[in-house]
């Protein structure tokens, strides 16, 4: 690795995070939840919305930064921008924010993402009795849907047998990490499945949904919004709470790159997107995987786990099964894993809710904290274009 820091790395920090509550039916409009979390979450750094200067959000958030700025009191903007690819979008809105920040373009941007997921436009239905659109992502689906490939458990049902294959990996395999997420959710009070964690048997009972996947392998879909405030790491130090020092962020598409369905690949059993994501980080934080003291990976569904840990070097390929069997996700093992209970036991928003508790573990303030945590692995939406973040504690 070069000796030279990396331009990126170190120049920005979030100071502010804020969510509204995580629900089945929220009651109100996907508005009203953005700008209260951007509310939320400007309050948290010690700031006023009139501060704020610049937005980014996902491709796919209902609510333009035009309105939310005129309903809160935030006034002119100098940056603007939505990533793409729905969850994969998570940390590349981070990215995007520190970029701004270290080029001077903003001083102080919001990143947010809100959506009644569960009252209204369900993700996990797939394209179900919506009117089909006439673009290129959905051309492409087209190769899929008339063949059962419908919906996303189905998609990723076709990576997880392949790994199966593979590696031997076994669905209780994939139902250690649900055990995991729903262990941490229990004694989370903001998550949907507070007090209430499963056994490796409640998982193995769990219904079919696409097999290999069963109900409990499946994130709950969620009404809420999540957002967060990036600074300069300069202005953190004198806003109310310790700065999550946002030492890497990259986005990564690898070779013949789908949505979800990229299967023409000579292997479909890792994720080389993530893993190209992975040796960005590590290049701009000069930081390993021996560095990570706790990691807060995407959890849309299970099988998707064990190979991050695997591109991510914290295991070699078709070990993770075995990682996390030994416990080494568990609040006293190697790599803490989604203290919060991921999108399986918190809430399912994009993971920008995961980015938000990488924030807090850095700060020492997750109900599940881990002890010497100085840097945190977080990763967004696997089997799309992706992206990823290292935080870490001042200094």
């Amino acid at each position: 690795m070069s000796s030279r820091p990396h331009p990126l790395s170190g120049v920005a920090a979030v100071a502010g995070i804020g969510a509204t509550e995580f629900s089945k039916n929220s009651g109100r409009s996907e508005l009203r939840l953005a700008c209260e979390a951007v509310l939320a979450a400007v309050a948290d750094a010690g700031l006023k919305p009139s501060d704020v200067d610049g937005m980014v959000t996902f491709t796919a958030d209902s609510s333009s930064e035009i309105h939310i700025a005129r309903n809160t009191g935030i006034g002119e903007l100098t940056f603007f921008s939505r990533v793409g690819h729905g969850g994969g979008a998570a940390c590349g809105t981070l990215q995007q924010a520190a970029m701004a920040v270290a080029t001077g373009v903003a001083e102080v941007v919001v990143c947010y993402r809100a959506f009644n997921e569960r009252s209204g436009e369900r993700y996990g239905l797939g394209q179900a009795d919506r009117p089909m659109d006439t673009s290129a992502d959905r051309a492409a689906y087209s190769w899929m849907t008339p063949f059962g490939l419908a919906t996303p458990a189905q998609w990723v049902a076709v990576f997880a047998r392949r790994y199966m294959h593979e590696y031997g990996a076994t669905s209780e395999d994939f139902g250690r990490v649900a055990v995991v997420d729903r262990r941490h959710a229990a004694t989370n009070p903001a998550a949907w499945f507070y007090q209430r964690p499963i056994t490796l048997e409640e998982h193995q009972a769990s219904r079919w949904i696409a097999e290999p996947l069963r109900l409990l392998d499946c994130c709950q879909e969620t009404d809420g919004g999540q957002a967060l405030v990036v600074v300069s790491a300069e202005r953190a130090r004198d806003l109310p709470h310790p700065p999550a020092v946002i030492r890497a962020a990259a986005q990564g598409s690898g070779a013949d790159q789908h949505m979800m369905t990229s299967y023409y690949r000579p292997t479909i059993s890792g994720i080389p997107e993530m893993g190209l994501v992975g040796r960005q980080l590590y290049g701009q934080s000069g930081l390993g995987p021996g560095d990570m003291d706790a990691a807060i990976l995407y959890d849309h569904f299970t099988p998707l786990v064990l190979p991050q840990l695997e591109e991510l070097g914290f295991c070699g390929r078709g070990e993770a099964r075995d990682f996390v069997a030994d416990g080494h996700l568990e609040l006293g093992g190697r790599l803490p894993f989604n203290t919060h209970g991921g999108q399986l036991g918190e809430a399912y928003l994009h993971g920008m809710n995961g980015v938000a508790e990488a924030v807090r573990l850095v700060r020492g303030t997750s109900v599940n904290q881990p002890e010497g945590v100085s840097h945190v692995m977080v990763t967004a939406g696997t089997g799309v274009p992706t992206s990823g973040l290292v935080l870490g504690a001042d200094g």
